[in-house]
C-alpha cells in the first residue's frame, strides 16, 4: 500500500502524508487497523523514530488512535476532529476584543439555521430540544454552566437542520461565546430570564414549523444579545479606566 519514501528531509512527514491519503481515498477504513511500527519502517524504509513520529501527528489530527497493547486504528471522523482546530485558530487569531465579532457572524449565520431547523427537524430533534430548553429553565449551576447549556441550545438547533455542513460552521464560532456567555449572564440582571423568553419562542416556532416566525426570532435574539455584549464592554471599559486613575493617583 505505501512506497518508499528514501533519505528525504522530514521523512515523518512523508510518512504521515501517505498515511493520510490511504485515509482520504478510503483505502485504510475507519475502525481498520493498520499495520505495526515494525510492519510500516519495512514498508517505508524508515527508522522506527520516523513511523512513531508520523503516528503521533496523525493522532494529534485525529486521524489515528494508538492504542497501548492492541495496535493502530483509523479514527472514525467527528465533528470535533475538524471544528476544534477551527476554533483554535479563531482564539489564537482574533483581537483581544472579538466579543462584537462573535455576535456579528452569529447575526448572519443562525437566523437561517434556525428557519432549517422549523423546515427539517425530525422528532429526535426536537425532543432534544426541548430538553435543552427545560435543563436551561430548571438549572441552578453557575454562570459557566449556564452558558454551556446556551450554548448547546444553539449547536442543537444546527443539528435540527438536518444539514450535516451547519454544525461544523456554527461549532467553532459557538466555541468562542462561552467566557462572553458567563460574562453577560454574570453581569446583567436580567440575562437568564431573556435568554429563556427568546429560546422559548425560538423552540416554539420550530416545532410549529413556522419557518419565518423561527428566523425572526433568532434574528430579534441576537439583536438584544449584542445589546448585552455591548454593556458587559462598556462596564469592562469603566472597570479599567477606573484602574488607570487609580494607579495613576496612587502613583501622584
Amino acid at each position: 500500500m505505501f512506497e518508499p519514501v528514501g533519505r528525504k528531509k522530514l521523512l515523518s512527514k512523508m510518512v504521515e502524508s501517505q498515511i493520510e491519503e490511504a485515509i482520504r481515498s478510503k483505502a485504510l477504513l475507519p475502525g481498520e487497523k493498520i499495520s505495526s511500527e515494525q510492519e510500516l519502517c519495512n514498508q517505508f524504509k524508515v527508522s522506527r523514530t520516523a513511523i512513531r513520529e508520523a503516528l503521533h501527528m496523525l493522532s494529534a489530527r485525529g486521524l489515528v488512535s494508538i492504542e497501548k497493547g492492541k495496535g493502530i486504528f483509523v479514527q472514525s471522523p467527528s465533528v470535533e476532529t475538524v471544528t476544534v482546530p477551527i476554533h483554535l485558530y479563531l482564539q489564537m487569531q482574533s483581537e483581544k476584543n472579538y466579543v462584537l465579532d462573535v455576535v456579528h457572524a452569529r447575526q448572519i449565520i443562525e437566523p437561517p439555521i434556525a428557519a432549517l431547523a422549523a423546515q427539517f427537524h425530525t422528532q429526535e430533534d426536537a425532543e432534544k430540544l426541548k430538553k435543552d430548553f427545560h435543563d436551561l429553565a430548571t438549572s441552578d449551576g453557575d454562570y459557566n454552566e449556564l452558558s454551556r447549556l446556551d450554548m448547546l441550545f444553539h449547536l442543537d438547533i444546527a443539528k435540527a437542520s438536518e444539514n450535516s455542513i451547519i454544525p461544523l460552521i456554527l461549532e467553532p464560532i459557538q466555541r468562542l461565546a462561552p467566557r462572553i456567555k458567563s460574562s453577560v449572564y454574570a453581569t446583567v440582571s436580567d440575562a437568564k430570564q431573556s435568554a429563556l423568553e427568546w429560546h422559548e419562542k425560538i423552540l416554539n416556532a420550530i416545532l410549529q414549523r413556522n419557518v419565518e416566525g423561527a428566523r425572526e426570532a433568532m434574528m430579534r435574539h441576537l439583536e438584544i444579545a449584542e445589546q448585552h455584549d455591548r454593556q458587559i464592554l462598556t462596564q469592562q471599559r469603566s472597570e479599567e479606566q477606573s484602574t488607570i486613575g487609580n494607579s495613576f493617583s496612587q502613583n501622584s
